[in-house]
């Protein structure tokens, strides 16, 4: 599949950016995630984890905003790592209508729910955060598709291990996407133990 059948809008921005073959991460993450399953995908950097992380949801978003709720949320590690995905994610989502929003502990906490409510598709977020809000009923996930974590090597342990878990527990049904460089014993006992079936990827 790699970009050959992705949405039209994403084909012709990837084209724009000269981006015109994928990365070995991306050729074996992209039918993956196309097929629903959870994936546990291991890379080192320049490896392509991130575009792929940013081409996997657009195009499962069909690229388009639909309803208020949001269907794909991204854990990063921090406001800077917020900031720098989302700025990412904008030169891909070029023609679309696709609303992406940072949550970080650094702002106020009303004020994220506040810009949240209108509606928003894609919620970029640090895990104690965005779990101050989901647990003050600011968000619905009842449209939920996609939940991704990056950097996964630090992000799945100690007490944002648990932020996640609790978001994992709380959802009918979601794909889960994790990104790391490596696989330390804490994420393969996490993979095994939270993920169910998970194809994993390492390229």
């Amino acid at each position: 599949m790699p970009f050959k059948k992705l949405v039209p809008v994403l084909k012709s921005n990837l084209a724009e950016m000269e981006i015109e073959e994928p990365t070995a991460f991306q050729k074996a993450s992209i039918p993956v995630v196309k097929s629903g399953v959870n994936m546990f995908g291991t890379g080192e950097d320049l490896s392509g984890k991130t575009t792929s992380l940013i081409i996997n949801t657009i195009h499962k978003l069909k690229a388009q905003a639909i309803e208020d709720s949001p269907r794909a949320v991204i854990y990063v590690a921090n406001k800077d790592a917020a900031l720098a995905l989302e700025l990412e994610f904008k030169k891909f989502t070029k023609g679309t209508d696709l609303r992406i929003y940072c949550v970080y502990e650094e702002a106020k906490l009303q004020g994220q729910m506040d810009k949240i409510y209108p509606g928003v598709d894609i919620i970029i977020s640090t895990t104690k955060r965005f779990n101050q809000i989901y647990f003050q009923n600011g968000v619905h996930l009842g449209q939920l598709q996609l939940l991704i974590v990056e950097d996964a090597e630090f992000l799945i342990k100690g007490e944002q291990a648990q932020n996640i878990i609790r978001i994992l527990q709380s959802l009918d049904r979601c794909q889960v996407l994790v990104y790391s460089k490596t696989t330390p014993p804490y994420l393969q006992r996490f993979k095994e133990a939270v993920l169910g079936k998970t194809r994993s990827i390492n390229a």
